[in-house]
Protein backbone atom coordinates (compact mmCIF):
# COMPACT_ATOMS: atom_id res chain seq x y z
CA UNK A 1 0.00 0.00 0.00
CA UNK A 2 1.58 3.59 -0.88
CA UNK A 3 0.40 6.73 1.36
CA UNK A 4 -1.80 7.54 -1.66
CA UNK A 5 -4.01 4.83 -1.27
CA UNK A 6 -6.48 6.69 1.04
CA UNK A 7 -6.29 10.46 -0.48
CA UNK A 8 -7.40 13.38 2.36
CA UNK A 9 -8.05 16.87 0.37
CA UNK A 10 -9.24 19.76 2.14
CA UNK A 11 -10.84 22.41 0.49
CA UNK A 12 -12.65 25.14 2.15
CA UNK A 13 -15.27 24.10 4.47
CA UNK A 14 -15.31 20.26 2.71
CA UNK A 15 -13.18 17.29 3.57
CA UNK A 16 -13.12 14.67 1.12
CA UNK A 17 -11.44 11.69 2.10
CA UNK A 18 -11.16 9.31 -1.36
CA UNK A 19 -10.45 5.51 -1.27
CA UNK A 20 -7.15 5.31 -4.50
CA UNK A 21 -7.00 1.98 -4.78
CA UNK A 22 -9.33 1.49 -8.46
CA UNK A 23 -7.25 -1.19 -9.91
CA UNK A 24 -8.83 -3.53 -6.67
CA UNK A 25 -12.05 -1.68 -7.12
CA UNK A 26 -11.17 0.14 -3.82
CA UNK A 27 -11.33 -2.82 -1.61
CA UNK A 28 -9.62 -2.44 2.14
CA UNK A 29 -6.72 -4.27 2.83
CA UNK A 30 -5.56 -3.86 6.42
CA UNK A 31 -3.33 -1.04 5.89
CA UNK A 32 -5.68 0.59 4.00
CA UNK A 33 -8.92 0.60 6.29
CA UNK A 34 -6.05 1.97 8.96
CA UNK A 35 -5.21 4.61 6.61
CA UNK A 36 -8.49 5.61 6.40
CA UNK A 37 -9.03 5.70 10.14
CA UNK A 38 -6.09 8.33 10.55
CA UNK A 39 -7.07 10.28 7.93
CA UNK A 40 -10.58 10.81 10.24
CA UNK A 41 -8.12 11.28 13.34
CA UNK A 42 -6.79 14.04 10.86
CA UNK A 43 -10.03 15.72 9.72
CA UNK A 44 -10.99 15.66 13.60
CA UNK A 45 -8.50 18.15 13.87
CA UNK A 46 -8.78 20.24 11.02
CA UNK A 47 -11.24 23.00 10.13
CA UNK A 48 -13.16 21.19 7.99
CA UNK A 49 -17.14 21.36 8.67
CA UNK A 50 -18.24 18.51 5.95
CA UNK A 51 -16.63 15.55 4.86
CA UNK A 52 -17.34 13.41 1.45
CA UNK A 53 -16.12 9.60 1.22
CA UNK A 54 -15.55 8.79 -2.38
CA UNK A 55 -14.44 5.40 -4.51
CA UNK A 56 -11.49 6.78 -6.78
CA UNK A 57 -12.49 4.83 -10.49
CA UNK A 58 -15.97 3.42 -11.59
CA UNK A 59 -16.17 1.74 -7.80
CA UNK A 60 -17.17 3.14 -4.23
CA UNK A 61 -15.20 0.03 -2.45
CA UNK A 62 -15.57 -3.61 -2.88
CA UNK A 63 -15.52 -4.79 0.56
CA UNK A 64 -12.88 -6.19 2.25
CA UNK A 65 -9.56 -7.76 -0.13
CA UNK A 66 -10.28 -11.37 -1.10
CA UNK A 67 -6.58 -11.39 -2.82
CA UNK A 68 -5.51 -10.62 0.76
CA UNK A 69 -7.52 -12.95 2.10
CA UNK A 70 -6.70 -16.06 -0.12
CA UNK A 71 -2.93 -15.05 0.41
CA UNK A 72 -3.83 -15.77 4.03
CA UNK A 73 -5.60 -19.40 3.30
CA UNK A 74 -2.52 -19.93 1.75
CA UNK A 75 0.19 -19.06 3.99
CA UNK A 76 -1.80 -21.52 6.91
CA UNK A 77 -2.42 -18.29 8.84
CA UNK A 78 -4.22 -18.93 12.09
CA UNK A 79 -8.43 -18.36 11.03
CA UNK A 80 -8.53 -16.97 14.68
CA UNK A 81 -5.81 -14.49 13.42
CA UNK A 82 -6.61 -13.93 10.24
CA UNK A 83 -10.44 -12.45 11.44
CA UNK A 84 -8.45 -10.43 14.18
CA UNK A 85 -6.59 -9.01 12.11
CA UNK A 86 -8.71 -8.01 9.47
CA UNK A 87 -12.11 -7.72 11.00
CA UNK A 88 -10.32 -5.01 13.57
CA UNK A 89 -9.46 -2.97 11.38
CA UNK A 90 -11.69 -2.90 9.03
CA UNK A 91 -14.19 -2.30 12.01
CA UNK A 92 -11.79 0.65 13.51
CA UNK A 93 -12.15 2.31 9.90
CA UNK A 94 -16.01 2.33 9.58
CA UNK A 95 -16.37 3.31 13.75
CA UNK A 96 -14.05 6.43 12.52
CA UNK A 97 -16.67 7.06 9.84
CA UNK A 98 -19.69 6.66 12.03
CA UNK A 99 -18.38 8.31 15.20
CA UNK A 100 -17.32 11.73 13.32
CA UNK A 101 -18.91 14.50 14.93
CA UNK A 102 -19.17 15.66 11.24
CA UNK A 103 -21.86 15.07 9.05
CA UNK A 104 -20.83 12.61 6.30
CA UNK A 105 -21.54 11.88 3.22
CA UNK A 106 -21.01 8.84 1.01
CA UNK A 107 -20.30 10.09 -2.71
CA UNK A 108 -21.57 6.68 -4.70
CA UNK A 109 -20.63 6.76 -8.23
CA UNK A 110 -20.36 2.17 -8.96
CA UNK A 111 -20.55 -0.40 -7.00
CA UNK A 112 -20.04 -1.07 -3.38
CA UNK A 113 -20.32 -4.31 -1.61
CA UNK A 114 -19.80 -6.51 1.78
CA UNK A 115 -17.68 -4.28 4.36
CA UNK A 116 -17.91 -1.32 1.62
CA UNK A 117 -21.44 -1.40 1.77
CA UNK A 118 -20.85 -1.01 5.81
CA UNK A 119 -18.89 2.15 5.38
CA UNK A 120 -21.25 3.67 3.16
CA UNK A 121 -24.23 2.88 5.60
CA UNK A 122 -21.60 4.35 8.33
CA UNK A 123 -21.95 7.76 6.42
CA UNK A 124 -25.11 9.79 7.63
CA UNK A 125 -26.19 10.41 3.99
CA UNK A 126 -25.97 8.41 1.29
CA UNK A 127 -25.93 10.01 -2.66
CA UNK A 128 -25.83 7.91 -5.52
CA UNK A 129 -25.66 8.28 -9.06
CA UNK A 130 -27.23 5.50 -11.79
CA UNK A 131 -24.12 3.27 -11.75
CA UNK A 132 -24.44 2.71 -7.66
CA UNK A 133 -25.27 -0.73 -6.94
CA UNK A 134 -25.17 -1.97 -3.53
CA UNK A 135 -25.14 -5.63 -2.12
CA UNK A 136 -24.11 -7.28 1.25
CA UNK A 137 -23.65 -10.52 -0.38
CA UNK A 138 -20.56 -11.92 2.47
CA UNK A 139 -22.47 -14.80 1.71
CA UNK A 140 -20.33 -15.32 -1.42
CA UNK A 141 -17.03 -15.87 0.12
CA UNK A 142 -18.57 -17.84 3.28
CA UNK A 143 -18.36 -14.94 5.29
CA UNK A 144 -20.95 -13.44 8.18
CA UNK A 145 -21.82 -10.06 8.36
CA UNK A 146 -19.53 -7.22 9.93
CA UNK A 147 -18.31 -3.24 9.33
CA UNK A 148 -21.87 -2.47 11.59
CA UNK A 149 -24.41 -3.97 9.36
CA UNK A 150 -25.95 -5.81 11.63
CA UNK A 151 -26.54 -2.40 13.37
CA UNK A 152 -27.56 -0.03 10.69
CA UNK A 153 -28.96 -1.91 7.82
CA UNK A 154 -31.84 -3.13 9.58
CA UNK A 155 -32.59 0.37 11.04
CA UNK A 156 -33.12 1.54 7.47
CA UNK A 157 -35.05 -1.55 6.35
CA UNK A 158 -36.34 -3.39 9.19
CA UNK A 159 -34.75 -6.56 10.46
CA UNK A 160 -36.97 -8.82 7.87
CA UNK A 161 -36.02 -7.57 4.96
CA UNK A 162 -32.15 -6.93 6.03
CA UNK A 163 -31.90 -10.91 6.59
CA UNK A 164 -33.64 -11.00 2.99
CA UNK A 165 -30.47 -8.86 1.49
CA UNK A 166 -28.03 -10.72 3.65
CA UNK A 167 -29.12 -14.37 3.56
CA UNK A 168 -29.45 -13.97 -0.65
CA UNK A 169 -26.55 -12.01 -1.32
CA UNK A 170 -29.07 -9.60 -3.85
CA UNK A 171 -27.34 -7.00 -5.57
CA UNK A 172 -29.42 -3.93 -5.26
CA UNK A 173 -29.22 -1.25 -8.47
CA UNK A 174 -29.72 2.22 -7.58
CA UNK A 175 -33.55 2.68 -7.72
CA UNK A 176 -34.03 0.02 -5.95
CA UNK A 177 -31.55 0.94 -2.59
CA UNK A 178 -33.30 4.21 -2.75
CA UNK A 179 -36.74 2.81 -2.58
CA UNK A 180 -35.64 1.23 0.55
CA UNK A 181 -33.91 4.19 1.54
CA UNK A 182 -30.27 2.64 1.52
CA UNK A 183 -29.37 5.51 -0.91
CA UNK A 184 -31.12 8.74 0.45
CA UNK A 185 -30.95 10.57 -3.01
CA UNK A 186 -30.34 9.17 -6.27
CA UNK A 187 -29.25 11.87 -8.90
CA UNK A 188 -29.09 11.57 -12.55
CA UNK A 189 -25.86 11.01 -13.79
CA UNK A 190 -25.14 14.29 -15.47
CA UNK A 191 -26.04 16.31 -12.50
CA UNK A 192 -24.29 14.04 -9.78
CA UNK A 193 -21.15 15.60 -9.29
CA UNK A 194 -22.95 18.87 -9.17
CA UNK A 195 -25.52 17.72 -6.77
CA UNK A 196 -22.98 16.26 -4.42
CA UNK A 197 -21.04 19.56 -4.29
CA UNK A 198 -24.20 21.74 -3.50
CA UNK A 199 -25.23 19.74 -0.41
CA UNK A 200 -22.12 19.12 1.20
CA UNK A 201 -21.13 22.88 0.70
CA UNK A 202 -24.96 23.90 1.92
CA UNK A 203 -24.11 21.65 5.14
CA UNK A 204 -20.43 22.80 5.62
CA UNK A 205 -22.22 26.44 5.48
CA UNK A 206 -24.50 25.41 8.41
CA UNK A 207 -24.69 25.88 11.91
CA UNK A 208 -21.92 23.34 12.98
CA UNK A 209 -21.76 22.83 16.39
CA UNK A 210 -25.62 22.60 16.27
CA UNK A 211 -25.28 19.85 13.22
CA UNK A 212 -22.72 17.95 14.83
CA UNK A 213 -24.97 17.71 18.33
CA UNK A 214 -27.84 17.03 16.21
CA UNK A 215 -26.14 14.36 14.41
CA UNK A 216 -25.35 12.99 18.26
CA UNK A 217 -29.05 13.05 19.04
CA UNK A 218 -29.88 11.25 16.06
CA UNK A 219 -27.77 8.61 16.21
CA UNK A 220 -28.66 7.93 19.84
CA UNK A 221 -32.33 8.33 19.31
CA UNK A 222 -33.35 4.84 19.33
CA UNK A 223 -32.11 4.40 23.10
CA UNK A 224 -33.73 4.84 26.67
CA UNK A 225 -37.06 6.44 26.97
CA UNK A 226 -38.51 9.41 25.75
CA UNK A 227 -37.70 11.17 28.17
CA UNK A 228 -34.19 10.61 27.65
CA UNK A 229 -33.86 11.75 24.69
CA UNK A 230 -35.82 14.99 25.82
CA UNK A 231 -32.74 15.10 28.41
CA UNK A 232 -30.07 14.84 25.52
CA UNK A 233 -31.93 17.51 23.30
CA UNK A 234 -32.21 19.97 26.52
CA UNK A 235 -28.51 19.43 26.79
CA UNK A 236 -27.47 19.57 23.05
CA UNK A 237 -29.78 22.99 22.52
CA UNK A 238 -27.87 24.43 26.12
CA UNK A 239 -24.83 24.18 24.17
CA UNK A 240 -26.53 25.23 20.53
CA UNK A 241 -28.12 28.41 22.37
CA UNK A 242 -24.21 29.57 23.57
CA UNK A 243 -22.50 29.34 20.16
CA UNK A 244 -21.95 32.53 17.91
CA UNK A 245 -24.11 30.89 15.31
CA UNK A 246 -27.36 30.85 17.04
CA UNK A 247 -27.02 34.61 17.92
CA UNK A 248 -26.50 35.15 13.69
CA UNK A 249 -29.24 32.78 13.00
CA UNK A 250 -31.77 34.64 15.39
CA UNK A 251 -30.51 37.83 13.86
CA UNK A 252 -30.72 37.22 10.48
CA UNK A 253 -34.48 35.53 10.90
CA UNK A 254 -35.67 38.96 12.46
CA UNK A 255 -33.97 41.09 9.71
CA UNK A 256 -35.23 38.40 7.27
CA UNK A 257 -32.03 37.42 5.41
CA UNK A 258 -30.18 34.52 4.35
CA UNK A 259 -28.05 33.68 7.59
CA UNK A 260 -24.21 33.66 7.23
CA UNK A 261 -22.87 30.88 9.97
CA UNK A 262 -18.94 30.78 10.49
CA UNK A 263 -18.89 27.04 12.31
CA UNK A 264 -18.83 28.46 15.92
Amino acid sequence: MSADDVVLDITGDVATVTLNRPDVRNALAVDTARELTDRFETIADSDARCVVVEGAGPAFCAGGDIGAMIEGVAEDQPPADRAELVVSAINAAVESVYDCRLPVVAKIDGPTFGAGAGLALACDIQLASPEAKIGFGFRQVGLAIDSGISYSLPRIVGPNKAKELVFTGELLDADAARELGIFTRLFEEDAFEEGVENLATTIAEGPTVALTQAKRLLNRGSEGTFEQALDREATAQGLAFTTDDHEEGATAFMEQRDPEFEGR
